[in-house]
Parts: structure tokens; sequence; C-alpha cells
């Protein structure tokens, strides 16, 4: 289940197999995702959720964009 402050991963779009962190649900059908870096967290990417992968992952603190930057940096995915 995806939610907010899960750690997703990209699976179409430009940024495809690209991790992001959730900062929003917008909807049952969108969540607004951003990866500290180039989809900051006050202009997130709205993304569909069947186009991203859960890593049953979730960070349950504030989100800031140097967090997020950093935290993704050290996930491991596999």
């Amino acid at each position: 289940m995806i939610r907010v402050g899960s750690v997703v991963i990209s699976k179409a779009g430009r940024d495809k197999g690209k991790k992001l962190i959730v900062v929003e649900m917008e909807s049952d059908e969108y969540a607004l995702v951003a990866d500290g870096g180039l989809r900051k967290v006050e202009k997130p990417k709205k993304k569909k959720l069947r186009h991203l992968q859960s890593t049953q992952e979730v960070y349950g603190g504030e989100l800031s964009n140097s967090f997020i930057k950093d935290y993704l940096g050290g996930v491991i995915i596999g």
C-alpha cells in the first residue's frame, strides 16, 4: 500500500526507475512525489499510483528537500 512517506520507484515516464518519496496523496488514483533534487517538496510531481512500485519502506517524519535527497541516496532497492 502506498501512503505519505512511502519510498517508491517510478515504473513509467521520464523518471522511470527513479526512487521517490510520496509527499501527499491527492486521491485514490494519484500521489504527489518528490526526490529532493529536481522534484522539490514545494513542487512535487503528480503520478498515477499504477505507475509507482512500492518498496515497502515508509518514513514517518517531516519531509524536507535535503532529508529526502540524502535518504534516497542511501536506500537500497533489491
